[in-house]
């Protein structure tokens, strides 16, 4: 037998816009909202205080003894309060939060509330009846950017436009807590005026309906309208925390209801919403595109809410490059040394890593260090494939595809002036090494490891340059950041920097002596404006950050170089000092 709440969630998902939800006072118990009733008890009491009179145990009884009438709303807040401002401020002290309530979260829209407004915001949900004096729903509306019509007179009814075409409703059967022609009273209670009729007559036969907080008992009109009508067009779904009552029972089986026992309607309305989104989700087209990747991944980022989703969307697109790349395709050998198929092999891994290439560098733009955790699993899978390509000269070309995520996660950072994801992903990432076991990816991973020059040459207009396979990837990777940094001269500084600082960090980790200097790798920055190996510009510039800002140099305050202000100098004298004996590797 399916799941009731599972039923709820394909009727609300499949019928998009066809279910309207009946809410009564169950919805805004948890917000602390008190019933029409206990406020007219209140109100007695508050009576009995001004007449000099004792109302206790039971202020409704000792009213109808002493005044020989029924309690009436409207008549007794007149009486308590004589002027329409008195009666707005006495009223806004039982539905409106003060300083310490707000602070308590007491009297504000709940979380059912808010899964509600979600699902309007949506488009599942457009149609609530309600039998609430309060604005709780209102203000989780304001909360997504709904405006929805909202009714809560039959004056209102004469002008609204059809439900069909006005968008989000709210139909407050009773009234507004700021009107004093609210409905209460038993008597009150027991007929509507014919225009409100008519309308609960078409909604009850054209939608729908998802009952929460409301047991059927008081409410005579309500009951009747329901009662009256005699099409079933789409399933009821009565939601309840215990058993209904005979007369909830009755109506329930007059609607052939489904009914689902829950907890509360936090739980509910939030189960539904999550149920709702995850049908959503896998019915959502694949993100066929590098540019739909990371359109899906600018939304996920900033919405906490949203991190399983990117997580999935992170996880899945990894697994995916994993799988191709470690296929046996690209294990063989076929004519690798030969120039045409090497260039084949390499255009089939960027065309295999467009998709996460795109998602790593628009989430290390914009993500914090929650999400770095994302960005740095991603790429320790993508650099220990189960395979490993080549022999000799391409023996770290399998690698390649953690080159490119590698260079553009770091030069997005490092675009985003955060540093903290870029020693992320420079140090967190672990890689196989033949050699020292699981190491930092900047230690395994770097351009001349993965191509060695004389390969790199192979690549188009390659022959000749000095820094064939970092050429390569400044040219490849321009497109995926434009974005972000869509001036020329600013995209080289930035390649420049991160290709330095991935030598920084490399040579301190490995402190390799090489002419009196810590070898690392060689980027563009090295022979930019010279025609001599060196640090040149790149060098400087970082020379001076760390000088003027010292122990708050970004780089060092994320963690680099061990924290030390004195290590990052000694590291940078020493990488510099073999950048000008020329050789690289």
């Amino acid at each position: 037998m399916i799941d009731p709440m599972v039923s709820l969630a394909l009727a609300v998902y499949s019928n998009k816009g066809a279910y309207a939800l009946l809410l009564g006072s169950g919805i805004s118990r948890a917000s602390d909202i008190p019933t029409g009733w206990e406020v007219v008890l209140d109100l007695i009491r508050k009576l009995a205080e001004l007449e000099g009179e004792d109302c206790k145990p039971e202020p409704a009884d000792w009213f109808r003894a002493k005044h020989r009438e029924e309690p009436d709303y409207s008549k007794r807040l007149n009486e308590i309060a004589k002027t329409s401002t008195e009666r707005q401020q006495l009223l806004r002290g039982y539905f409106e939060p003060s300083q310490e309530e707000r602070g308590q979260g007491i009297k504000l829209p709940s979380a059912a509330h808010k899964a509600i407004a979600r699902l309007v915001a949506s488009g599942y949900l457009r149609v609530i009846i309600t039998t609430n004096f309060d604005r709780l729903m209102e203000k989780a509306f304001e909360e997504v950017g709904v405006t929805p019509t909202v009714i809560s007179t039959t004056d209102q009814l004469g002008g609204a436009l059809p439900l069909a075409h006005s968008g989000a409703t709210v139909i407050k059967l009773h009234g507004d807590y700021l009107d004093t022609r609210i409905k209460n009273t038993e008597l009150e209670l027991g007929a509507y005026d014919t225009k409100l009729d008519r309308i609960l007559d078409r909604i009850f036969d054209e939608y729908g309906l998802i009952v929460s907080g409301w047991s059927g008992d008081w409410d005579v009109a309500l009951r009747t309208a329901i009662e009256r009508c005699p099409s079933r067009r789409f399933t009821t779904f009565w939601t309840t925390i215990s058993p209904l009552s005979e007369k909830g029972q009755r109506l329930a089986e007059h609607r052939q209801a489904v009914v689902l026992q829950t907890s509360d309607a936090n739980y509910l309305f939030e189960n539904l919403r999550e149920k709702v989104q995850a049908l959503a989700d896998m019915d959502a087209p694949h993100p066929l595109s590098a540019k739909m990747a990371a359109a899906i991944v600018k939304r996920y980022v900033v919405d906490p809410s949203a991190r399983i989703r990117l997580r999935d969307l992170v996880h899945e697109e990894t697994e995916q490059l994993f799988a191709e790349i470690s296929a046996p395709p690209f294990g063989s050998q076929t004519q690798l040394d030969q120039p045409e198929e090497f260039r084949k092999r390499v255009e089939r891994y960027e065309a295999h890593c467009e998709k996460l290439l795109s998602i790593c560098v628009t989430g290390c733009y914009w993500g914090n260090e929650d999400t770095t955790k994302l960005w740095v699993a991603a790429l320790q899978r993508i650099a220990n494939p189960t395979g490993k390509d080549g022999s000799g000269r391409l023996r770290g070309l399998y690698r390649y595809p953690a080159l490119l995520l590698l260079y553009g996660a770091g030069l997005s950072a490092v675009a985003a002036g955060n540093f903290e994801t870029m020693a992320a992903v420079l140090t967190k990432p672990q890689v196989r090494s033949d050699q020292n076991g699981n190491v930092p990816i900047c230690s395994e991973i770097y351009p001349s490891a993965v191509m060695e020059k004389q390969v790199a040459k192979m690549l188009p207009g390659m022959s000749s340059r000095p820094t064939p396979t970092n050429e390569h990837l400044f040219s490849k990777l321009r497109e995926p950041l434009r974005e972000y940094l869509p001036d020329d001269e600013d995209y080289q500084d930035s390649f420049d920097r991160f290709e330095y600082l991935l030598g920084l960090v490399h040579a301190d980790l490995n402190q390799q002596q090489w002419s009196n200097g810590w070898r690392g790798p060689i980027g563009c920055f090295a022979w930019r404006g010279t025609r001599h190996f060196q640090g040149g510009k790149t060098s400087q510039t970082i020379g001076g950050e760390i000088e003027t800002a010292g122990e708050s140099w970004p780089p060092l305050k994320a963690g680099l170089f061990g924290g030390s202000l004195e290590q990052a100098r000694t590291a940078k004298r020493k990488f510099d000092a073999f950048l000008s004996t020329g050789t690289h590797f």
